[in-house]
């Protein structure tokens, strides 16, 4: 039997350089698409086997570039998202726009399955715009194209991710850490490597037309997850709460950066849970487990927050 080609956007991000490999490695054939070929294509080649990758760079979305990618592939992965604007509009560029091209396209090419990733805990944000963006993203997949699997996975982490490591990056230096809305929201982190592997089972079990929410074997509250944090690294910060008030000031002064720590938007988004909401189906219910846990995994990098790096005892 012919293995199916694969079409994945959004292939130099965490997730994507860790699915790249896992599908290689499964014998699949992929074409990674990349805005910048020169800059980030290198990191791409080293993960896949000899002959199973191709890369193409595309700098916008060029319609007649994206369907002839299209021709050749049975499967689409929209992995794109942002954190945050860089400029007006581009959450509904990123989360709404471009998986309604790619959910018409994919019905017109006759893709025989389309993976969208969205995020969990989003559904009850409607004073976030990167919530609002990503609710239409689904909404507009799900109207265009019948054979969608929308993904919905809580934080995912790894040593290539910017939660943890930015996280370890000030608790290594700050004496004291802010703790937003007491530190209460919950999270359940699912390592990126349990992450690909539920993807790889979408597709090999070729489950259609389903919401899937995805997470990890546990559910920890951010304060939690500070401490687990802290624990790796072997510092003592002490985690304070912070009024809401001064969080906000924080929040616009932090958007001031290129790459802002915290945004308004993600404070207003960091009310809310990002657990299993039982109004879709888990991983857990397609006997998809995660198994690596969030204090044994972090423990495998966080050596490079550590006084003394990785001699560090």
């Amino acid at each position: 039997m012919k293995l199916k080609e694969i079409l994945v956007f959004g292939a130099t991000g965490q997730i994507g350089k860790h699915l790249i490999r896992k599908l290689t490695k499964s014998n699949y054939k992929v074409t990674a698409v990349t805005r910048n070929i020169h800059r980030k294509g290198y990191i791409l080649k080293t993960q896949s086997n000899s002959g199973y990758l191709e890369i193409i760079e595309l700098r916008s979305f060029d319609v007649e570039k994206i369907q002839s990618l299209m021709k050749n592939c049975s499967i689409c992965i929209n992995l794109i998202g942002i954190l945050f604007e860089k400029k007006e509009n581009q959450f509904n560029n990123i989360h709404t726009n471009f998986p309604d091209l790619l959910s018409k396209l994919s019905n017109r090419s006759n893709i025989e399955q389309l993976i969208h990733i969205s995020s969990l805990g989003i559904d009850e944000a409607l004073d976030s715009k990167y919530a609002i963006s990503k609710i239409e993203g689904e909404k507009v997949v799900r109207k265009n194209f019948k054979n969608y699997i929308i993904l919905k996975p809580s934080i995912v982490y790894s040593v290539d991710d910017n939660f943890t490591t930015n996280l370890m990056s000030l608790l290594s230096l700050l004496p004291i850490f802010p703790l937003y809305y007491n530190g209460n929201t919950k999270f359940s982190p699912l390592h990126v490597s349990d992450f690909c592997e539920i993807i790889l089972k979408v597709i090999e079990n070729n489950i259609l037309a389903e919401v899937i929410e995805c997470v990890g074997p546990e559910e920890l509250s951010f304060k939690q997850i500070l401490k687990k944090l802290l624990k790796s690294i072997n510092k003592n910060t002490i985690l304070i709460p912070f009024p809401l008030k001064i969080a906000k000031i924080v929040a616009i002064l932090f958007e001031m950066f290129p790459k802002p720590l915290i945004t308004k938007d993600q404070l207003r988004l960091l009310r809310y849970d990002n657990v299993l909401s039982k109004e879709n189906k888990s991983n857990i219910d397609f006997g998809i487990k995660a198994n690596l846990k969030f204090e044994e995994e972090i423990l495998k990098y966080s050596y490079m927050w550590k006084s003394g790096g990785q001699y560090s005892k």
